[in-house]
């Protein structure tokens, strides 16, 4: 299983991003978690099997239709000790 962190910019609070990163995440078997941050942007941890996740981040540099992603700084990282993938509250 791969794991990555993601740090979303742009204009992507507000515009049904988490929901959407959600359903993606839970329709390619992807757990983790994502949550708004306080300078705007949105943060995720994706983990899963290569093809899922590679599905994932593909999506999510496009996002739902309101969102105007801007960038994605992308971090390797360990994956979460809970399976599923869920929304946490804003940091």
């Amino acid at each position: 299983m791969k794991a990555r962190l993601l740090r979303i910019a742009g204009r992507v609070q507000g515009v049904g991003y988490r929901e959407w990163l959600l359903r993606e995440a839970r329709r390619n078997g992807i757990s983790g978690w994502v949550r708004n941050r306080e300078d705007g942007s949105v943060e995720a941890l994706l983990a899963g099997e290569e093809d899922g996740l590679n599905a994932v981040l593909t999506a999510c540099r496009r996002g739902p239709p309101l969102a105007q992603v801007a960038s994605i700084e992308e971090h390797f990282a360990e994956p979460p000790e809970e399976p599923g993938f869920t929304r946490r509250a804003s940091l």
